[in-house]
């Protein structure tokens, strides 16, 4: 499992360059299981899963994908995703302003102040069977390749970013392509200005959990931040996300005491605390039920992998 110390629901990183905002991502592997944690951005990505078995949850509608696609996030959609080990995706995320025009003519107009302005909406997803599919994948090549050359199989779960104008001007191109693509087939989609509250709704709440995950969380607090009782928030919440709030609220603590176990020399004790456990048997509980060990036992097994005895590598 990939395990990142807590980070904001809204990410606060940037995605390339201040005067680039165009990053490439890439993860893939073998033996290890894929988590993308509950997150959104104002960046448009474009995820292209060529490998592997994966969940992903959109704005709490859940998909499973079992073959290669293209699967496209637009301006603030809460996402997550899953997959087992022997997995290959990458992902392009960009902010539309890169592809602004100074002129105001049509494709401004049309396309590009509308992506801006979050008033046109790119497809969910894009499956090898549709006409425009090889298309769509030629330039994304092509952006791959303007970002890491001739060797992409080479980095895993990097940031990549350019400082080549030729490059830039490559990717941009690319993108421009993309955009004619999918409009040219229809699959662009005019978004409604109405706000979905049921999603606001899940980003306030998931955003409560991950700043307060320390302190004692009371579901009454969680159902009075999006005016509902008790009863329908709960239900309201298993229905949006899978999971009680009470169970989503210990597996988080338990992802972040994990982080802590790998990453730090702090009191097994210490880490309960930290995470929000108000006693130590509650911890190892909960903790053998998420991970079926116990917490020195994981740590055990880290120290006796990265310090191997002699005659290993």
């Amino acid at each position: 499992m990939t395990n990142n110390r807590i980070s904001p629901l809204k990410e606060k990183k940037h995605h390339g360059t201040a005067s680039f905002p165009c990053a490439f991502y890439q993860e893939f592997s073998a033996e290890n299981d894929f988590l993308l944690k509950h997150h959104w951005h104002d960046e448009l990505e474009i995820l292209y899963f060529s490998k592997g078995n994966f969940h992903i949850e959109i704005n709490t509608e859940p998909f499973d994908i079992t073959s290669e696609c293209f699967c496209f996030l637009n301006s603030g959609e809460l996402h997550y995703a899953t997959s087992d080990p022997g997995f290959h995706e990458s992902a392009i995320v960009f902010d539309p302003v890169i592809l602004s025009f100074q002129s105001f003519d049509p494709v401004q107009n049309q396309f590009i102040q509308p992506l801006m302005n979050r008033q046109v909406a790119l497809p969910r997803f894009l499956y090898p069977d549709h006409p425009c599919y090889l298309s769509v994948l030629h330039e994304y090549q092509g952006i791959v390749h303007a970002f890491v050359g001739n060797q992409p199989d080479l980095i895993s779960a990097h940031q990549l970013v350019t400082d080549s104008a030729i490059a830039q001007m490559l990717i941009k191109a690319c993108l421009l392509k993309i955009l004619a693509y999918l409009s040219s087939s229809h699959l662009l989609t005019s978004i409604t200005p109405e706000q979905d509250h049921k999603i606001e709704a899940i980003k306030k709440v998931l955003t409560y959990i991950r700043e307060n995950y320390r302190e004692k969380i009371y579901i009454r607090d969680l159902a009075s931040l999006v005016n509902m009782n008790e009863q329908y928030f709960c239900r309201f919440f298993k229905k949006a996300i899978g999971r009680s709030p009470v169970t989503y609220i210990n597996d988080f603590r338990i992802r972040q005491a994990v982080f802590l176990l790998e990453n730090t020399n702090m009191q097994i004790m210490e880490i309960c605390f930290e995470c929000g456990f108000n006693n130590l048997s509650n911890f190892l509980r909960e903790f053998q039920k998420a991970t079926s060990t116990t917490p020195s036992k994981l740590r055990k097994n880290l120290s006796s992998s990265l310090n191997p005895p002699k005659g290993f590598s």
